[in-house]
């Protein structure tokens, strides 16, 4: 049980990154469909930080530094991804076009992209499977405190974890005291609320929205880190990310636009996806069934706070809608 628990929490984290995105951007006014996009391109990103530095250092491990082996992925994933987060502001918020397809759109650049830097990649180290091992890196990301072992189960369910599981849980928790409690947060509710009104009172609509949408994208792209890093063990493979940018989508909703609720409905979509591969262990033979779970839930979720009409349940009013400050 505390094995599962452990790869329950491990699925989840790419998500949690992604949700918690996707809610600051959302709180903006902005639906961005790129997240599964962004988080390839915030991976891709990283590994092609780590392979340059491993390259550099000769393969040799001893010639690695622990902390630019972990800095230079980091700040390449943080780059990349808020790059996309740039040019879907750019689309929307500058010309104003249509945020779903540019969402939608963005999400099939970023996977394109990613795939073919990938690719390229795995010619140049002329492996005979079609992936990218950057097992040195991944060693130094999910380096686990040393007295970890000793501690028996409460060791391995709460300090066995890569620096990133344990960061992705204090951004989930700053950016809800940041939406909830500060004067930026209530500007940004504000914008994505009713932005004619925002703009009156003299908040820069526009500065919110590209902030908000940035800083959400280069959260979001670290999930994809997380995701070749710690749960790949370095190992990169074109498609194989499968869906968890838009199980990330999913989870806002599932969350009701709140960070720290995003915490726990990761590591329960994270159990639920795992519950497919137990029962493959235990030799059911639908598994299939088990992967629509958390989509599942999310459609009850929705149905039930839709009946309850509660105004803090409810997305952005402005959400999906383009702000024409001439119509004010």
């Amino acid at each position: 049980m505390i094995s599962y628990i452990c790869r329950a929490i491990l699925i989840g984290v790419p998500m949690l990154y992604g949700a918690t995105g996707e809610i600051i951007t959302e709180k903006s006014g902005h639906l961005n469909l790129g997240i599964p996009g962004i988080m390839y391109v915030g991976a891709i990103s990283g590994v092609t930080g780590a392979f340059l530095y491993e390259n550099a250092c000769g393969n040799v491990l001893e010639n690695m530094n622990p902390f630019l082996s972990v800095l230079i992925p980091f700040l390449c994933s943080v780059i990349g991804s808020a790059l996309m987060g740039l040019i879907y502001s750019f689309f929307t918020v500058t010309l104003r076009a249509n945020q779903n397809v540019t969402g939608l759109a963005l999400t099939t650049f970023g996977i394109g992209l990613g795939n073919f830097f990938g690719a390229s990649l795995i010619k140049l180290v002329d492996s005979d499977l079609p992936s990218v091992a950057l097992t040195k890196t991944s060693n130094f990301f999910c380096t686990k405190l040393p007295f970890a072992d000793d501690l028996g189960w409460f060791g391995e369910l709460f300090l066995s974890f890569d620096f990133l599981t344990y960061l992705s849980i204090i951004i989930a928790i700053i950016a809800s005291v940041i939406l909830s409690k500060t004067r930026v947060g209530l500007n940004l509710r504000a914008v994505g609320e009713n932005p004619a009104t925002a703009d009156a009172a003299g908040i820069n609509v526009t500065k919110y929205k590209y902030l908000a949408t940035c800083i959400g994208s280069a959260i979001a792209g670290l999930g994809g880190l997380q995701y070749v890093m710690a749960y790949a063990n370095g190992s990169w493979s074109n498609d194989a990310f499968g869906d968890r940018g838009w199980m990330a989508i999913a989870l806002v909703i599932f969350a009701l636009w709140k960070p720290h609720m995003a915490i726990l409905g990761a590591f329960l979509f994270g159990a639920l996806c795992n519950a497919n591969v137990y029962a493959q262990g235990l030799g059911v033979e639908t598994q299939e069934l088990f992967k629509m779970l958390p989509y599942v839930v999310t459609i009850i979720v929705l149905v039930f706070t839709s009946m309850r009409k509660k105004r803090e349940h409810q997305p952005p009013a402005h959400l999906g809608l383009s702000y024409f400050r001439e119509e004010r």
